[in-house]
This record gives structure tokens, C-alpha cells and sequence, in this order.
């Protein structure tokens, strides 16, 4: 397994990731309208290139294949972190975790944050994140709860 930066042409992959991500892994915690919101079968393709191509995430491969993909934003934030449904449980997210902390580190980040889903809070709390708020976002009529989470000195 590798972690590598993103290139254009990845969009397509990190959207299939995105999507396994929230309707696999995520399923135990959110309906399936709220499932939808978040990640909808037929995505905005524009608007999704775009947001990749701003994010520019750190992508994990396993075997020549794209398994997750997570960003840390000049500011500490993490905006996405997704692992594929398919290789849960498999150290891909551990993988990324540790990259995001090397680049903060190598950046002189003093804190990272995130707004984590509910299903993620076990995972970013076994690297040290705190919920510091609760909260809801809402997705055209639906609502879905996450947490604001941080780490101090990564």
C-alpha cells in the first residue's frame, strides 16, 4: 500500500471511494435518506472535480487501486477522509492518518480539526482527537449529526 499526492484524472476514483465510504461503512449510523444527501447516486460531477481538484488529497493505492484519499488544508483542517468500503479495517485509514500528521508536521501545524462524521469519531479519537462540538449539518432537507474534533501539537 502507498500514499501518494493526487493528480488529475483521480476525481472519478476518489467519488467511487467517497460513495462505498458513506453507504458501506457509514450505513450503521444514518438512514438511507440521509445517506443520500450525503453522498447522492448521481453526483455533480463538476462541482465534485472542482472540490478534488482544490482539496488536491493525499490518495491511498493498494495494488494499483484507490483505496481512500484524505486532505489537510493550509489551516490544520481535514475537509475529507474517506476509506473505500471494500478496505475497511485493512490499515488504509491508519495509513493517511500518519501521512496527514508527517505533512502537518513538516508544516509546523500547532493543531488539527476536522467535522467528523459519527461513525469516524472512534477512529480520529484513536489518534488523539477531542469532540470539542456537536453538532448538524443539513443537506438540502436533511439532517445529519457530526463533531467538531481537534488535536493539539500532531
Amino acid at each position: 500500500m502507498l500514499v501518494r499526492a493526487f493528480k488529475d484524472g483521480d476525481e472519478p476514483a476518489l467519488q467511487a471511494v467517497f460513495y462505498s465510504a458513506v453507504h458501506i461503512i457509514a450505513a450503521k449510523d444514518y438512514s438511507v435518506e440521509q445517506l443520500d444527501a450525503w453522498a447522492p447516486h448521481r453526483p455533480d460531477w463538476e462541482a465534485w472535480t472542482s472540490r478534488m481538484q482544490g482539496l488536491r488529497p493525499l490518495v491511498a493505492e493498494a495494488d494499483g487501486r484507490v483505496v481512500g484519499y484524505a486532505d489537510l488544508q493550509p489551516n490544520g483542517y481535514i475537509d475529507h477522509f474517506f476509506v473505500s468500503g471494500k478496505y475497511a479495517r485493512r490499515g488504509v485509514g491508519r495509513l493517511l492518518m500518519e501521512s496527514l500528521h508527517a505533512r502537518a508536521a513538516e508544516s509546523g501545524l500547532a493543531r488539527l480539526f476536522s467535522d467528523v462524521s459519527v461513525t469516524a469519531e472512534p477512529f480520529f479519537e484513536r489518534f488523539g482527537f477531542v469532540v470539542v462540538e456537536r453538532k448538524d449539518v443539513v443537506i438540502g432537507r436533511v439532517s445529519l449529526p457530526n463533531a467538531r474534533m481537534e488535536k493539539l501539537s500532531p
